[in-house]
């Protein structure tokens, strides 16, 4: 009995050192794993830059069939391969990029989104890219005739866009206040809600603006625009080094006349 316990005793032993060097070996592999992340949330030694966007903002991101096009697709791959790395584009709610950012689960973002005090507490913006312009879309026959004829209409906006953001402010900051305003998930659905009498007007960036007044019969835009914006990348406050390369990088496309030609593509001049 002596002899099996001392036998089973030293198996356990031998169990234990081996648990623990293999203790000491995963806990290697979870220090370089988690090196790896980190590395890779700075996009040191990585090989592709994930982009956060939201494909419903025509003409800067859409789908087409199973591909994504627009102004800030192309001017993501034109960032990329000046980076020498591979474009990987995450399409998601407007109200989930910044989050994604700042987790790490994206590296930047383009989403015509406009730079604001309060999203610059949260990521860091590049330098301005393009300029957006929000307008008013209305049925035909609406008797709305600008910004301040509002004040007392149902407005139609896209969740968490700078639209949202400014007629959801108090009248005293120029906005309408929250009771006037009904945030849908995309453009789309708001303008949708224009077509069947549930809100009075849609406050949208001009571009996607045209194409849904294009796309719905009976409705048109405003020629009284209601804010003027800045729209730049979004890039997680502590990736200095990417916020530098992108920069970098948009000053070589602006040099070189490929952000204009982008831009022009898809946006004709009148």
């Amino acid at each position: 009995m002596k002899l099996k316990k001392i036998a089973a005793l030293a198996a356990v032993a031998a169990m234990v050192v081996s648990m623990a060097a293999c203790g000491s070996t995963n806990s290697d592999a979870d220090k370089s794993t988690t090196g790896s992340a980190a590395e890779e949330s700075q996009n040191a030694g990585k090989d592709t830059l994930v982009m956060a966007t939201n494909a419903t903002f025509p003409p800067y991101e859409y789908v087409d069939g199973e591909e994504y096009k627009g102004i800030d697709i192309e001017i993501s791959q034109a960032i990329a391969d000046d980076l020498g790395m591979k474009l990987q584009v995450d399409d998601m709610d407007f109200d989930s990029i910044i989050p994604a950012i700042t987790t790490g689960k994206a590296d930047m973002s383009l989403a015509g989104m406009t730079v604001t005090e309060d999203r610059k507490k949260n990521v860091n913006f590049s330098d301005s890219y393009a300029t957006g312009v929000q307008v008013i879309i209305v049925p035909e026959d609406s008797d709305i005739t600008g910004p301040d004829d509002l004040s007392d209409k149902l407005i139609g906006v896209q969740q968490g866009t700078t639209g949202d953001i400014y007629c959801s402010d108090t009248p005293e900051k120029g906005g309408y206040g929250e009771d006037h305003v009904v945030a849908y998930q995309n453009g789309a659905s708001a303008v949708q809600a224009l077509k069947t009498g549930k809100v009075d007007a849609v406050v949208i960036d001009n571009e996607p603006a045209k194409a849904f007044v294009a796309e719905n019969e009976g409705l048109k835009i405003l020629d009284t625009e209601y804010i003027t914006e800045d729209y730049a990348i979004a890039i997680a406050k502590d990736n200095t080094e990417l916020l530098d390369k992108v920069n970098a990088s948009l000053a070589k496309l602006k040099a070189d006349g490929t952000l204009q030609s982008i831009i022009d593509k898809y946006i004709k001049a009148e």
